[in-house]
């Protein structure tokens, strides 16, 4: 949550501690219980807030005007899909992409040797 700066006529700069959705609402000065609007002293900063908390902060300010819906389908089907993923999304052995596993066969001191593939060509 961001903290933004507003000017009370009597106490003088307020800083608060508001959600985005009400960063142009007057708030009531805790001092004096006037209304105080928003004043632009400084740019809202929320760099002191780790990455962590800052990505759950705009989660929740999503999902309040466009919550995200769970039905059974989806999450049978998201089962479904973790189960039959064992390696992460575009891993090679399982997206049956081209690249083919290495027949490479390492000996006991580090040389590499291809026993069924080609054994007149040398290995680099």
């Amino acid at each position: 949550m961001p903290v933004y700066d507003y000017i009370c006529e009597s106490c003088g700069p307020i800083t608060a501690l508001r959600p985005m959705s009400a960063h142009a609402d007057p708030i009531c000065c805790p001092a004096c219980k006037q209304e105080a609007p928003r004043a632009f002293l400084q740019a809202p900063h929320m760099s002191g807030l780790s990455s962590d908390r800052r990505s759950a902060f705009e989660r929740n300010e999503k999902s309040q005007h466009a919550p995200q819906v769970s039905t059974r389908d989806s999450r049978e089907s998201d089962a479904l899909d973790s189960r039959k993923r064992r390696h992460p999304i575009g891993c090679a052995c399982c997206s049956g992409g081209s690249t083919a596993r290495s027949s490479a066969v390492f000996t006991a001191d580090g040389a590499k040797v291809f026993p069924s593939k080609r054994p007149w060509m040398i290995s680099h």
